[in-house]
C-alpha cells in the first residue's frame, strides 16, 4: 500500500484526489491547514496565502496551553474523534521547550506520535532540543518533518541515536538526502509530499530512485507509517 504520510487539506477536494490518483497513492494522512496556496492564480494571490503560512511559522499562533488544557484538547479533538497523532507543530526558534507539555500529554494518553516542522525557522540547536525531548519520552514516536531542512545530515546522525525518531522526506533540501537517510534508517523513513507544497508523484519517483531494493521501497512508501500508526 502506498501512503502519503503528510499532506494538507486541499480545495477543492477533487484536486487532491486527482493528485493522489496520478501518483498511485492509496491513502493520504491529511493535516489541517489555514493557508491554501493551491488556490493561488498569480504571484499576488500566492503571496497572500504564504503570508498566512509565514505568520504560523513565526509562531504568531501560541504554544502557551497548560498541561491540563493540552490534555483536554487532545482528548476532545483527537481521541474522541478516533484520530491518532499530533501535529503539525511549528514552533519558532527558541520555543521548542513549550512542546514538552504535548509530550507529557501524549505519554499519558497512549503514546500518540508527534509531528514537528523542522525546516526554517528552526535551527540546529532547536532540533537538538527536540531530540532531547524524544530521549526523555522514549515511548513517543517523534516525526521530524522535512528531516531538518539544511541540517539534514546532522539530523540523520542524531536520529540514529534514538529508536523513536522518524524522518519525513517532504521538502527535502537536496536529492542526495533521501538516498542517504533511506540507506541509514530504512525502517524509520516516511514518504510524504507536503502537498500542495510538494507533489506526491515527484516525491514517490524520487524515493523509487533512492531506494536500494524492493523491500526497502515498500517500507518507505507505506509500510513504516502503517506500523507507526498501528493501521
Amino acid at each position: 500500500m502506498i501512503i502519503d504520510s503528510h499532506a494538507h487539506v486541499m480545495l477543492p477536494t477533487e484536486k487532491q484526489i486527482l493528485m493522489m490518483e496520478e501518483a498511485g497513492v492509496d491513502k493520504t494522512i491529511l493535516f489541517s491547514t489555514t493557508p491554501h496556496p493551491e488556490k493561488a492564480h498569480d504571484l499576488k494571490s500566492l503571496e497572500k496565502e504564504l503570508d498566512i503560512l509565514n505568520n504560523i511559522l513565526a509562531s504568531n499562533t501560541s504554544l502557551s496551553l497548560t498541561y491540563d488544557e493540552t490534555a483536554h484538547w487532545i482528548i476532545d479533538n483527537v481521541i474522541k474523534n478516533k484520530f491518532y497523532g499530533l501535529g503539525e507543530f511549528s514552533p519558532a526558534s527558541g520555543q521548542v521547550k513549550y512542546l514538552e507539555v504535548v509530550f507529557q500529554a501524549s505519554n499519558e494518553l497512549g503514546y500518540l506520535p508527534i509531528w514537528v516542522h523542522t525546516f526554517h525557522p528552526l535551527n540546529f540547536e532547536d532540533i537538538k532540543e527536540l531530540i532531547q525531548l524524544a530521549k526523555k519520552y522514549p515511548q513517543i514516536p517523534l516525526i521530524l518533518g522535512h528531516m531538518g531542512g539544511i541540517h539534514w545530515l546532522d539530523t540523520i546522525k542524531l536520529a540514529k541515536e534514538s529508536d523513536n525518531i522518524y524522518l519525513d522526506l517532504s521538502a527535502t533540501y537536496t536529492v542526495i538526502a533521501p538516498k542517504i537517510v533511506i540507506k541509514e534508517l530504512p525502517e524509520r523513513t516516511l514518504f510524504s509530499s507536503d502537498a500542495p507544497y510538494g507533489n506526491p508523484l515527484l516525491l514517490r519517483r524520487m524515493i523509487e530512485i533512492s531506494s536500494p531494493d524492493k523491500k526497502v521501497l515498500e517500507q518507505v512508501l507505506g509500510g513504516n507509517v502503517l506500523e507507526l500508526l498501528k493501521l
